[in-house]
């Protein structure tokens, strides 16, 4: 099948341009000026809005009342909302839990969606946890945290549904498991950890690539011990995670983090819980209770437990906040975390790409939404 979405400003390698995109098979296949007679089985006629790669969330937990650790097969029915973010992948992320949690997990995503499944693509777990610092738990159950062990994360690997894990680097046996990790094909992200600059550094040495949302359940930037926050920061061809709903982080250390790491290396994702999509209330992540407020998800305790921030709502923020510029932005939440994951066929619009594609307005709200050239969200039916 060959569909035409045209009259858009895409978002290429070279710039955003006055384009038709062709899509055949689920790939890309041209990129070309408007034209006026098409031959095609399907056009979609943007008007002059951006067509933009599809956004990846690397780190999600759950939404629209449901929680990936509770209930791993609701990975398939949040995937299916996900597009109404612009949303095409994402990693389902199960938070620290007994070991038959990953399994069931794993199970789920081996075994792949229901017949009928059209939605965002789920590509790998993100398992944040258990192996995290007792200090800096979040809202994490600490009764479930351990420290590293070859043997129980022997079967982590992409091939049995697991794409990336949080860690705490400094915690006994980290770097070895690191390592081991690695060479299996996991991208391994340092949080959730206490780790002075020294033990962060010695993390990135030996295969960490990310950090799991910056500044949050990590040790702090001092001037005389940098910590995890001056590590992630001062290593450049490192990438961080960053939640930039106005609450985990304010405007002003968004800022530091865009000019510290600039347009390549910064990260965004939603941590969205159960309550994303959902409103105010009482909601669970894990096993944790959870309150929603305007001060966001919060335990018993005050502690953040998520977000309930949207991937399209995370770019308009980050332009906003930064002053960066709407492709800058857009890039943050597509190309990089495709970069991240090692996936060169998504974050970009070029010839052989994967066709995920969202098409947003000029305030970067969410229009429609393709997978694979298919539309599975369309804002005007």
């Amino acid at each position: 099948m060959v569909t035409i979405v045209a009259g858009g400003r895409v978002a290429t390698l070279e710039g955003v341009v006055r384009a038709d995109l062709t899509i055949a098979d689920g790939r890309v296949a041209a990129i070309e000026p408007p034209r006026s007679r098409r031959i095609a089985d399907a056009v979609i006629d943007v008007d002059g809005q951006l067509v933009v790669p599809g956004f990846i969330d690397i780190q999600i937990n759950g939404g629209f009342g449901l929680d990936f650790t509770n209930d791993p097969e609701a990975i398939w029915e949040v995937g299916a909302r996900l597009p109404q973010y612009g949303v095409t992948a994402f990693l389902p992320t199960v938070i620290t839990s007994p070991a038959a949690t990953v399994v069931e997990a794993q199970h789920v995503m081996t075994a792949g969606p229901p017949a009928d499944y059209t939605g965002a693509v789920p590509i790998g777990l993100h398992l944040e946890g258990p192996m995290l610092s007792p200090k800096q738990p979040g809202t994490h159950d600490t009764l479930h945290l351990r420290e590293p062990e070859a043997a129980a994360t022997d079967t982590w690997s992409p091939n049995t549904g697991v794409l990336m894990v949080t860690l705490a680097p400094e915690l006994p046996g980290a770097l070895d498991l690191i390592e081991a990790l690695v060479e299996r094909g996991v991208v391994v992200s340092i949080g959730h950890s206490d780790a002075t600059y020294e033990e962060a550094v010695a993390g990135i040495r030996r295969g960490a690539t990310i950090g799991t949302h910056l500044y949050n359940a990590m040790s702090a930037f001092q001037h005389r011990e940098p910590g995890l926050v001056g590590a992630l920061l001062d290593e450049t061809d490192v990438a961080t995670e960053i939640i930039v709903d106005g609450i985990h982080s304010h405007p002003a250390a968004v800022r530091v983090a865009w000019q510290a790491k600039g347009p390549d290396h910064l990260v965004l994702i939603t941590d969205a819980m159960a309550a994303m999509g959902m409103g105010h209330g009482r909601f669970v992540i894990s096993s944790i209770d959870v309150t929603v407020d305007e001060t966001g998800p919060r335990n018993a305790k005050g502690v953040l437990a998520g977000s309930v921030l949207t991937m399209d709502e995370a770019v308009r923020n980050l332009a906003e906040f930064t002053g960066c510029s709407p492709a800058e932005a857009i890039g943050a939440a597509t190309a990089n975390p495709a970069r991240v994951i090692g996936d060169p066929t998504r974050g970009v619009l070029e010839i052989g790409a994967r066709a995920d594609v969202t098409i947003l307005d000029a305030d970067l709200n969410a229009l429609a939404t393709l997978v694979a050239g298919e539309v599975v969200y369309d804002g005007s039916a």
